[in-house]
C-alpha cells in the first residue's frame, strides 16, 4: 500500500483525569473507505475532533502528505482539505440551507445572487441524491434534514479528507446503496474517506478497513474482508455476545388501547401540512413501529402527540379522553412521556448537571420541592438511583450532562422519562448515533416497558431496529401514514418501498 494521506501516530488525549485517547495511531489512504468502529465514550468523536483541528492533543503526531502539521483550528484544516460531518451540527439556524453551505466558500467572498446560489446548491444536493429545499431556514428542518445540509455541505466544498459521522442515518436502504456508491467514486478519484457508523452490516459491506477504539484505545484493525460480526461485537463491547434479541415469546399480549389519533392533521414551522389526515389506535403492552425518512412528517406527528404543537384539525384521545388541547405538563400528569429526536436541543440542558436534568418535568413537586423551595437531599437520592439503575457513567453528579458520551446522556434522559411509570412513551430516533452497547442497553429499557403494560411509539429509520422491536409497523411518507402491517408477514423490501413513496395501500 502506497503511503498514507493522514496518519495519526501515538495521539493522547485527556480531559482532566478522564483519558480520551492513549496511545492511538491510525492510517488513512487515498482511494480506501476507512470506517471506525466503538462505543460512545470510547474516544471517536475526540480522534476525529483532533484530526480536524477542533482539539489539542497532549502528545504525538499528525502527518498529512508525510509532512508533520500542527492544527490550530477548524478552519485550518478545511484550509489543508480535511472536513468532517458532525454529530452535532454546526449550522446557523436562522439562515437558510442555501446560506449555510456557502458560509466557508470561496464563493462567499464576492456579492451573491440569491437565485443562483439557491440553485447551484439544489444542483448539488440532487447530484448526491440528498434531496434539499435550499430556501428553507435551518430551524424549519428536522434533525434528519439537518444532517444532510451538512453532508452536502461537505461534498459540496470537495474536500481531499471526507469524515462523516453516521453518513446514512436518514437515508432508506436504496438511498445508503447510491450514497456508497457516490463515497466509492470518490475514494476511486484518489479522494480520502474516513466515516463513523453503528451499522455493521454496513460497515462490512463498504468499507475496505476498519478499526475499532474501545476505552480510548484501538482495539483491533482489520481489512473489510476479514471481519465478521462476531470479531467486531468482541472489539468493540470485550465479549462476542450477539445483541439481545427479543423473542415474540417473551412478548406479552396487547391490552385496552391507550392512544386513538382520529384524522389528525398538523403544520409545519412553515405553515404547510406534513402530518395528514392519520387515523391510528395503539395499544398497552406493544411496540409500534413508524419508520420513514426523516423529514416526513415524523417529528411533527411526536411534537403534537406530546402537546408541543398545534392540532390543525382531527384529535388525540389519551383512554377515551380528548387531549387535543391540553398542554405538555397536563399531558405528562396523565401519563405521556416524550423522548425526542434531539437529546441535547430538546430533552436535556447540556450546560446543567445531571441533578438538574432529572428533575425537569417534576421540579415544581414533591418529594423535590416543597413550597418553592428545592429538597437537594431527594434529588441527588433519585439521581444515584438512575445511576445506579441504568448504569449511566458519568464523571459526577455536578459536571454538565454536556460532558457526557451520547449513550450516557440518552440513558439519563429515559429514565428520568419513564420514571413513574408513564401510561404512552413516544420515542423519536431513541438510539440514533449510538454504539452498540447502548443501543442494546435503550431497547432493553423499552422492552422492559413494553412488557409492563406500557404503550411506546418507536420512530425509527433502521429498518433492523424496526423488525427487532416493534410488534405492528406503518411508514410515513410526505405526511401520510400507511396501512398498518404486521411485523412477522411484512419484509424489508416492502417497507423501503412504502419509504420512497407509498402505494395504493396508503392513508390519504
Amino acid at each position: 500500500m502506497n503511503q498514507p494521506v493522514l496518519e495519526m501516530r501515538g495521539i493522547n488525549k485527556t480531559f482532566g483525569n478522564v483519558v480520551a485517547n492513549h496511545n492511538v495511531n491510525i492510517k488513512l489512504y487515498a482511494g480506501e473507505i476507512h470506517a471506525l468502529l466503538g462505543e460512545n465514550g470510547a474516544g471517536k468523536s475526540t480522534l476525529m475532533n483532533i484530526l480536524t483541528g477542533i482539539y489539542k492533543p497532549n502528545s504525538g503526531q499528525i502527518l498529512y502528505k508525510g509532512k508533520e502539521v500542527v492544527l490550530k483550528s477548524s478552519k485550518n484544516a478545511v484550509d489543508l482539505g480535511i472536513g468532517m460531518v458532525h454529530q452535532h451540527f454546526a449550522l446557523v439556524q436562522t439562515l437558510s440551507v442555501a446560506e449555510n453551505i456557502y458560509l466557508h466558500s470561496e464563493k462567499c467572498k464576492t456579492i451573491l445572487n440569491s437565485r443562483e446560489m439557491e440553485n447551484d446548491i439544489e444542483k448539488c444536493s440532487k447530484a448526491f441524491n440528498l434531496a434539499l429545499d435550499a430556501k428553507a431556514k435551518i430551524w424549519q428542518l428536522s434533525v434528519g434534514e439537518q444532517q444532510r445540509v451538512e453532508i452536502v455541505k461537505l461534498l459540496y466544498r470537495g474536500t481531499e479528507v471526507l469524515i462523516l459521522d453516521e453518513p446514512t442515518a436518514v437515508l432508506t436502504p436504496q438511498e445508503s446503496v447510491e450514497m456508497f456508491k457516490t463515497l466509492r467514486k470518490m475514494a476511486d478519484s484518489g479522494k480520502v474517506i474516513a466515516f463513523i457508523s453503528h451499522k455493521m452490516g454496513e460497515v462490512m459491506a463498504n468499507s475496505d478497513r476498519i478499526t475499532v477504539l474501545r476505552g480510548g484505545t484501538v482495539e483491533d484493525t482489520m481489512l473489510a474482508e476479514d471481519a465478521t460480526e462476531e470479531r467486531l461485537t468482541k472489539a468493540v463491547v470485550g465479549s462476542a455476545n450477539k445483541l439481545m434479541k427479543q423473542s415474540q415469546e417473551n412478548r406479552g399480549a396487547h391490552g385496552a388501547c391507550i392512544l386513538k389519533v382520529q384524522d389528525l392533521s398538523v403544520k409545519n414551522d412553515k405553515g404547510l401540512l406534513a402530518v395528514k389526515n392519520i387515523s391510528l389506535d395503539l395499544y398497552a403492552g406493544e411496540i409500534f413501529g413508524i419508520a420513514g425518512v426523516a423529514g416526513n412528517g415524523q417529528r411533527e406527528f411526536s411534537e403534537v402527540l406530546a402537546g408541543l404543537r398545534e392540532v390543525e384539525s382531527g384529535a388525540v384521545l389519551l383512554k377515551g379522553e380528548d387531549v387535543s388541547r391540553m398542554s405538555p405538563k397536563t399531558r405528562i400528569k396523565k401519563g405521556f412521556a416524550f423522548i425526542p429526536e434531539d437529546r441535547l436541543s430538546m430533552g436535556l440542558v447540556p450546560s446543567m448537571n445531571m441533578m438538574d436534568n432529572t428533575i425537569l418535568k417534576e421540579y415544581d413537586t414533591e418529594p423535590y420541592s416543597r413550597k418553592g423551595i428545592l429538597n437537594h437531599k431527594a434529588i441527588q437520592k433519585n439521581t444515584v438511583n438512575f445511576i445506579s439503575r441504568y448504569d449511566i457513567k458519568n464523571g459526577g453528579l455536578d459536571l454538565p450532562v454536556g460532558l457526557m458520551s451520547g449513550g450516557n446522556q440518552q440513558k439519563l434522559l429515559i429514565a428520568r422519562e419513564i420514571n413513574g411509570e408513564p401510561l404512552l412513551i413516544i420515542a423519536a430516533y431513541p438510539v440514533r448515533g449510538l454504539d452498540i452497547g447502548a443501543t442494546e442497553a435503550i431497547h432493553k429499557i423499552l422492552m422492559e416497558q413494553r412488557n409492563r403494560g406500557a404503550c411506546i411509539l418507536l420512530i425509527s429509520e433502521e429498518l433492523d431496529e424496526i423488525f427487532e422491536m416493534a410488534d405492528r409497523i406503518a411508514v410515513m411518507n410526505i405526511g401520510f401514514m400507511s396501512e398498518v402491517l404486521n411485523r412477522n408477514v411484512t419484509t424489508y423490501e416492502e417497507v423501503g418501498s412504502l419509504m420512497i413513496g407509498m402505494d395504493n395501500n396508503s392513508k390519504t
